[in-house]
């Protein structure tokens, strides 16, 4: 294992584990904020959120929500902040190792815009600072009156991005830094917002002052906004798992009906204790599940590009026939030998990958069988392989090895 290797594997352990921490803690608290019961006799009591009873781990928890009167600070105070920096941190470690590192390999694909490595990285990096700047004040002062209008101009602003780095990077890096981007501006909210809030709220407290209500709803707004970033930034995630959807002409689009789609499912476990005798709802988030559905299936259909295959003329006894000739193995063997074995072999050349990537190796004619399938949906498909194309396979050899498949991928 080498250096890079090692890096990359503590760092996503690091991210993973932290990010099921934050998450985790994010999805309680808002689940326990909608889901707070005010007693009646206490009802117009000043800064009481209500309080709940949950049974777990062979026990009882009683749970209220309130604002302290002046000087009634508890000795032990528990804070949930570090999980969210360890994650945030973690992934720019992993943005770095992984998409900065080994030339940019990752990020720049020269197919979509020919970048050197740092520049790319002067994009990636002004991407995500500009995106949170914007954001922050947006809602400042938009937010502030037109909280709706902000809004919508998040959204758009969102949407604008998404398409603007598949323009400029690789569709797995686009789809990773807008998942930087939705982490970073979560990351600044609980830190320049939420935090301090909270602190303000403390030391008021503690100095026996009255305590400042405007913050705690403040601090709320940014938590909402988190709890919707939340389950887009979950799928980003996982998204180079699945190059169909980056590797699309319109990844920008899927990219985009993800997050929408992600974001209505939250909104739907937001609201879902409130719809109780109040059905109407259903057919409106029914109707956009349905869309969103349709739309993302819409567009992953993908047809292989139809490149015309040179095959020799018939023969005198076969005159009038259009049978294209068939596709010999040793052909296939001869173009995934000059396109793919670099990478996907046991002893690779290529420095870049040491190992081959999710050890799939084409070293044996029982090998390139087996992985038929995958050949065709990675390479004529998607066309997410070679690597950024980095061995030059030409659309032809892409056509020859489609049709290699769908004659049954024979060996001889």
């Amino acid at each position: 294992m080498t250096i890079h290797e090692f890096l990359d594997l503590l760092v996503r352990w690091v991210h993973l584990i932290a990010g099921i921490m934050w998450i985790g803690n994010s999805m309680l608290f808002n689940w326990l904020d909608r889901n707070l019961e005010k007693a009646k006799e206490r009802a117009s009591e000043v800064g009481y959120e209500g309080k709940m009873w949950m049974v777990h781990s062979g026990g009882f928890y009683e749970v209220e929500k309130r604002l302290l009167k002046p000087g009634e600070m508890p000795s032990t105070l528990h804070w949930f902040k570090w999980q969210n920096f360890t994650t945030w941190a973690s992934g720019i470690a992993l943005l770095v190792v992984v998409y900065y590192a080994n030339g940019g390999a990752f990020l720049i694909d020269p197919s979509v815009r020919a970048l050197g490595q740092w520049e790319a990285i002067a994009f990636s990096l002004g991407t995500i600072i500009g995106a949170w700047l914007i954001y922050d004040v947006l809602w400042k002062t938009v937010g502030k009156s037109a909280p709706m209008v902000a809004g919508a101009l998040s959204i758009a602003a969102l949407l604008g991005i998404a398409y603007g780095l598949t323009q400029l990077f690789s569709g797995r890096a686009a789809y990773l830094h807008v998942g930087v981007l939705l982490g970073s501006v979560m990351t600044g909210n609980v830190w320049t917002i939420i935090v301090p809030s909270q602190r303000k709220l403390v030391a008021a407290t503690e100095s026996g002052q009255e305590q400042d209500y405007a913050l705690n709803q403040k601090a709320k707004q940014r938590s909402i906004h988190n709890n919707y970033m939340t389950f887009p930034l979950l799928f980003i995630m996982l998204s180079n798992h699945f190059p169909g959807t980056y590797g699309h002409p319109l990844n920008w689009l899927i990219l985009f009906v993800l997050m929408f789609a992600g974001a209505g499912v939250r909104h739907f476990m937001n609201i879902r204790y409130a719809m109780k005798g109040n059905a109407g709802w259903l057919g409106p988030i029914g109707a956009i599940a349905i869309i969103a559905t349709v739309l993302l299936f819409v567009l992953s259909m993908r047809k292989p590009v139809e490149v015309a295959v040179v095959t020799p003329p018939p023969s005198a006894g076969d005159a009038g026939t259009t049978v294209p000739a068939r596709v010999e193995f040793a052909k296939v063997q001869s173009i995934i030998q000059a396109r793919c074995v670099t990478c996907h072999s046991a002893k690779t050349t290529e420095p870049m990958f040491p190992v081959a990537p999710n050890g799939i190796m084409f070293d044996t004619p029982a090998q390139i069988q087996l992985l038929a399938p995958r050949i065709k949906d990675r390479v004529v498909v998607n066309r997410t392989m070679p690597f950024i194309n980095k061995t030059g396979m030409a659309d032809e050899e892409r056509a020859l090895l489609g049709q290699w498949v769908d004659e049954g991928a024979k060996l001889e």
